[in-house]
């Protein structure tokens, strides 16, 4: 797809759908509880993967490029007596490492082999009911391995005691797990080092509508940014929110966004920022608004220096080594190491140069923003459904002010 660049300060409405992250936990505790009830769910192919994967009977089930339905129906697989499944993928996500959950169920009594390479998907599981209770886990691994195991912890016969061993990361994603399972009725606690999830067999009728993602909305912090002038509503958010991605209010206003919380929207306008500066940033609980960031600074020309991303490597692509190949094309500098990124301040962006995606939604819509610079093109720019169906569409109100 070829971005036609524009100069002009961007006024827009956008309606976004409900978060990606909260919707694939709820489908899940929906399953395990029938009686809980959900609206605004994400329109993500992610999302619907989920809720295919969740409805079918099939023995084989191939959720594609769907990381979190992957780590998620490992766990909900592995707690159905009777059930026999092969759960698969991609063939990037059979490069995705799944070993430390999978040995994580097998220590609470699954049944789950690898059909075809040690520690990766495809799995073959076999439900069954899990007595055992209590487990370890390193505290820096993928929050959704926690999150999968969290998610069942309240169908297990003895309920979970989860304790971490060194640092965790990601805690906002942990909490957006334990905060969903408290609304619907399930008890929770989580001190030190342990967290405990009671069992709980049923819980009485419940809605729960889902936040509007904010993930999907750091590309409009990103517009906000680079487009001088521009106002932009985004719907429907809270100013308390779940999701640990809503630390944009915050980067951004370094970045000269100032957003304003009305009822049930964002207003983002753009303030004076001075470019002589470089961003420092800790990033390991919202690792996954890195690449929005970068461009952003990028496309700014200032520097930035950004820590904790190592889950970053094990994503739809290795996003470091992307990110950095993509920006260099672009006329960039950037230093990576396993979990650390550094972009050199540029006065210059190359135009017409062809971005490459890599299956990768976030890349895609990450440097849409920068066609508020120059003429750019987006490989395989289908990619964005994996997260947000409608990007284009509303990037054509960004691009044209209507």
């Amino acid at each position: 797809m070829r971005l036609t660049s524009f100069s002009h300060a961007v006024k827009a409405s956008i309606q976004i759908t409900g978060s990606k992250s909260e919707s694939n936990r709820l489908l899940i505790l929906q399953q395990l509880y029938p009686n809980l009830a959900i609206e605004n769910l994400s329109n993500s192919d992610d999302t619907q993967l989920l809720e295919k994967a969740l409805k079918s009977e099939l023995e084989v089930v191939n959720i594609g490029h769907a990381g979190t339905a992957m780590r998620f129906l490992t766990a909900y697989f592995a707690t159905i007596p009777g059930r026999e499944v092969v759960l698969t993928g991609s063939g990037r996500m059979k490069d995705r490492p799944i070993r430390i959950l999978a040995e994580a169920l097998k220590t609470l009594g699954a049944e789950i082999e690898y059909v075809e390479k040690e520690g990766f998907p495809p799995l073959k599981i076999t439900g069954k009911e899990l007595t055992v209770s209590s487990l370890e886990i390193d505290g820096n691994v993928s929050s959704q391995y926690i999150s999968a195991l969290l998610l069942i912890g309240g169908r297990l016969k003895n309920g979970l005691k989860l304790t971490f061993k060194g640092t965790v990361t990601s805690v906002p994603y942990i909490k957006m797990t334990l905060s969903l399972l408290e609304q619907i009725g399930v008890e929770n606690n989580w001190e030190g080092a342990t967290i405990t999830v009671k069992p709980t067999a049923f819980i009485a009728d419940k809605l729960v509508t889902v936040e509007s993602d904010w993930s999907s909305a750091s590309y409009y912090f990103s517009y906000a940014a680079l487009a001088k002038g521009s106002e932009i509503s985004l719907s429907s958010y809270k100013k308390s929110s779940l999701q640990g991605d809503a630390i944009l209010v915050d980067i951004y206003k370094k970045l000269g966004v100032n957003t304003v919380f009305s009822k049930n929207h964002i207003r983002l306008t753009q303030t004076d920022v001075s470019p002589d500066f470089m961003l420092e940033l800790d990033l390991k609980s919202a690792p996954d608004i890195a690449q929005t960031i970068v461009v952003t600074c990028f496309g700014m020309g200032i520097s930035c220096d950004l820590t904790g991303l190592h889950t970053l490597k094990i994503k739809e692509t290795d996003r470091l080594v992307a990110l950095k190949t993509e920006i260099e094309k672009l006329g960039g500098a950037v230093r990576i190491t396993d979990d650390r990124l550094i972009l050199e301040k540029s006065s210059k962006i190359k135009t017409l140069i062809n971005i490459d995606t890599y299956q990768d939604h976030r890349m895609a819509m990450a440097f849409a923003p920068l066609a508020t610079r120059v003429d750019i093109g987006i490989n395989e720019a289908t990619v964005v459904s994996k997260s947000y169906p409608a990007f284009w569409e509303d990037y054509a109100k960004v691009s044209t002010n209507s």
